[in-house]
């Protein structure tokens, strides 16, 4: 059997308001327990309880300590646009089922012309996944629905996806992919993108 997957990211979307702060923060630390210590101490997610501010400034850490320095210095000072392509592959690093999902059916989609994803989509992967991860049968019926939802309020979030689920491909600006595109092809397939752009990319 495959690795077990996380699954904890039913704890909001994107976070695309709530990340570059963090971001910014870390970069003139450069130590995520302190950043994150000091995002709960100003409060500056504007929760109103103690218990939610550890829990998402918890979520937003463990996603952007998947970005290298270069990359959260875009995510601070990148437009709206990048910051959600951004955002979307540090979950995509945290969550191997995003990750998955990114390639194998939205990708996917793209290249076969299928330009709107249904819920069905996800409950198909989910199912095909099942066969070689156990833990995806133990899962809540109601936890797997909020798990749907947030997976499609990402993508949406990231411009990837529009209200009506048609597939948006993915606009990457040059120096964007170029940063992303030092870890390697891997790295462009969570995008609805063509081969052609990604072999440009990687020149």
């Amino acid at each position: 059997m495959a690795d077990p997957y996380r699954l904890s990211f039913t704890t909001g979307g994107l976070f695309i308001q709530e990340s570059p702060p963090v971001a910014e923060l870390f970069l003139m630390k450069r130590d995520w327990q302190e950043a994150r210590d000091q995002v709960r101490q100003m409060n500056l997610l504007q929760v109103r309880t103690a218990a939610a501010a550890t829990r998402i400034s918890k979520e937003i850490v463990a996603r952007l300590e998947h970005l290298d320095v270069g990359e959260l210095e875009a995510l601070v000072e990148g437009n709206r646009k990048d910051q959600g392509y951004l955002l979307w592959a540090a979950c995509s690093r945290r969550y191997a089922f995003i990750s998955e999902f990114a390639t194998e059916v939205l990708r996917e989609h793209l290249l076969l012309r299928r330009m709107v994803l249904s819920p069905i989509d996800f409950d198909a992967f989910w199912s095909r996944k099942a066969l070689w991860h156990g833990e995806l049968d133990q899962i809540a019926e109601s936890t797997q629905k909020k798990l749907k939802q947030n997976l499609f309020r990402m993508m949406r979030e990231a411009d990837l996806i529009g209200d009506s689920l048609q597939i948006q491909p993915a606009l990457l600006s040059p120096a964007l992919a170029q940063l992303l595109a030092k870890r390697g092809k891997e790295e462009l397939l969570i995008y609805p993108v063509t081969d052609q752009e990604i072999t440009r990319w990687l020149q």
